[in-house]
């Protein structure tokens, strides 16, 4: 059984740069320490609002990552062209609300899917790999695979606020299991830390994990080359 891969969201480094409306401290030099860290890939949200990742930003990193690009955008035609002017690896379209702190559930691709096909379709012509982040419902996973995507993201949120977290671990396994066996790469994410991850690389299907605001947490402490490192070793199986 391969390792889980990680990849290490940036966009609290820019939350903090963005505080002081200053030019430090900077996503791409955060973005080399990770992957000397020993991530795989590096994930930013672009968001409508502009709050802390920038067009700029995701243009330098698409130029010096050299792993894997990843980015989390709206399900919109200004965000689908901004994907086809930087090419980043990978778009992992998610849902977004501009009064929420971060993103808090998945994209209902049930109700969303016919509006959201043309905008796939653009992006994998151009040879953008793509991701929906998802609830971990059945149908939701079963919507995805009707989109001829090749990725889905089960979004671990409510596990990682729960207190047992028995039944939401159970949805995560249950979900991830119905996607791998629909022929999709699994990604999870949200909420996950040092603490919690292991139940999460445990489900042998799940692929990747994107995690951000614990290592930058951690990254205040011990440096994000560490930090990267230290959530790295979790995820050895």
């Amino acid at each position: 059984m391969k390792d889980v891969k990680l990849g290490v969201n940036l966009d609290h480094i820019a939350t903090i740069r963005e505080a002081r409306k200053a030019e430090e401290p900077d996503p791409v030099q955060a973005a080399l320490l990770a992957e000397l860290g020993g991530a795989d890939g590096i994930t930013v949200h672009l968001r409508a609002d502009r709050r802390h990742i920038k067009e700029r930003d995701v243009e330098l990193l698409r130029r010096t990552v050299k792993t894997m690009l990843n980015v989390e955008m709206g399900a919109t035609e200004e965000m689908v062209e901004v994907a086809l002017k930087t090419l980043p690896h990978q778009v992992t379209l998610v849902p977004e609300r501009r009064e929420e702190i971060t993103t808090e559930g998945g994209l209902d691709v049930v109700l969303q899917g016919e509006f959201i096909k043309p905008l796939i379709s653009k992006l994998l012509a151009a040879e953008i790999a793509v991701s929906i982040f998802v609830d971990p419902d059945p149908e939701q996973i079963r919507a995805c695979a009707k989109l001829g995507i090749p990725a889905v993201e089960i979004n671990t949120g409510r596990y990682a606020e729960s207190e047992g977290g028995e039944k939401e671990l159970f949805a995560i396994e249950k979900a991830a299991r119905l996607a791998s066996k629909l022929g999709l790469k699994v990604l999870a994410g949200h909420g996950l830390n040092y603490w919690n991850v292991k139940d999460i690389v445990a489900i042998e299907e799940i692929e990747e994990l994107n995690i951000g605001h614990a290592i930058v947490s951690r990254a205040v402490f011990v440096g994000l080359k560490e930090a990267v490192a230290q959530m790295k070793a979790l995820l050895r199986r």
